[in-house]
């Protein structure tokens, strides 16, 4: 695929004149056009993959109506371990640490957003928010709806061994994501996780360069 670029009308001072790939994110009816139009890279939330799949279709036919094509990125959160029960003791001990009025409050404030995007990340977990298992928050193998009882935005973690957390990126890759941004709780300790364990497994299977 071809990434058209953008140019910056207004360089910084001190610059020179460059250019910079423009991301972009929205849900709502609105948004899809605009970044059909605008951006070189579309960006979604972590929903399960079929309705990935089919926002990225949505996103598609609207840029091939402008004659365009659109690369796609998609936000996650990752808890990756050695084995799959110690990813899934980690989800559990996540949960069971957040305090129930807290996640009232949380979701009492989302509530109110007019975000499409936040709309749909709250629907993953809305009759799910009472549960004491992590794994009643698994809304797709592996895909975890946890982290949006207390946090706006991206709500969703990939959750597994290294091997499953590869499995997941690869099943998004072939939907076509191109571009991956993750983070973790505690970011730094998960970061680790991620580059020691699932990077060389995407490596060997040609997904890195």
């Amino acid at each position: 695929m071809s990434m058209p670029r953008r140019s910056m009308s207004t360089p910084l001072r001190g610059m020179s004149p460059t250019t910079f790939p423009l991301y972009f994110g929205g849900s709502s009816a609105p948004a899809g056009p605009v970044a059909a139009r605008h951006a070189d890279v579309y960006l979604t939330w972590g929903e399960p993959p079929a309705q990935v799949a089919e926002k990225l279709d949505w996103i598609r036919g609207l840029a091939k109506e402008e004659g365009r094509e659109v690369r796609f990125g998609i936000r996650l959160h990752v808890l990756t371990r050695d084995t799959t029960e110690a990813a899934w003791a980690q989800a559990q001990s996540l949960l069971d640490g957040l305090d129930p009025a807290d996640v009232a409050k949380a979701q009492e404030a989302l509530a109110a957003s007019e975000s499409v995007g936040q709309q749909r990340m709250r629907a993953l977990h809305e009759t799910r928010r009472d549960v004491t298992d992590a794994h009643d928050l698994e809304i797709h193998p592996g895909l975890w709806a946890g982290v949006g009882l207390v946090r706006g935005g991206a709500g969703t973690a990939l959750v597994g061994s290294h091997a499953e957390v590869a499995d997941l990126v690869e099943e998004y890759a072939a939907l076509g994501i191109d571009e991956f941004i993750l983070s973790g709780y505690p970011h730094v300790e998960e970061a680790y996780w991620f580059a020691e364990g699932v990077k060389p497994i995407l490596r060997h299977r040609g997904l890195l360069a």
